[in-house]
């Protein structure tokens, strides 16, 4: 799930680019582990900061339009320029989730997952 440019713009300017682990919920639905990666992503050579969030979690449908709480708990490492090797990605990828898993599982982190700011207001809606 990507962030749209006026949200990474507004409250993530300050934050360091690298890849961080926390929660995250999509609508009222359930909360989930999830990965986000902050940064120009030197692999697609981006010219503006993205912000991607890889949430642990296999999803049946899309969910475009959804509100997407997240929790930003802790720092797993800056961001790597990886010389253009798509597997070099995606092994990065897969070390960058097993150790958000790690983390998360931690008791500390456990219980921000209950945490009632991923609790939507009653009769919350969108905009489609």
């Amino acid at each position: 799930a990507n962030f749209s440019e006026q949200v990474v713009e507004s409250f993530l300017s300050s934050i360091s680019t690298g890849t961080y682990y926390g929660w995250a919920c999509v609508g009222s639905g359930d909360v989930h582990k999830r990965v986000l990666i902050v940064g120009w992503n030197p692999f697609y050579k981006n010219i503006k900061k993205s912000v991607e969030t890889s949430i642990i979690q296999t999803f049946k449908d899309d969910f475009y339009g959804e509100i997407l709480s997240i929790v930003i708990i802790g720092y797993i490492q800056p961001e790597k320029k990886l010389q253009f090797f798509r597997s070099a990605l995606i092994s990065a990828i897969q070390e960058d989730t097993v150790e958000a898993k790690r983390q998360l599982d931690l008791p500390e982190h456990l219980k921000l997952k209950e945490d009632n700011f991923f609790l939507l207001p009653e009769g919350k809606t969108i905009n489609h």
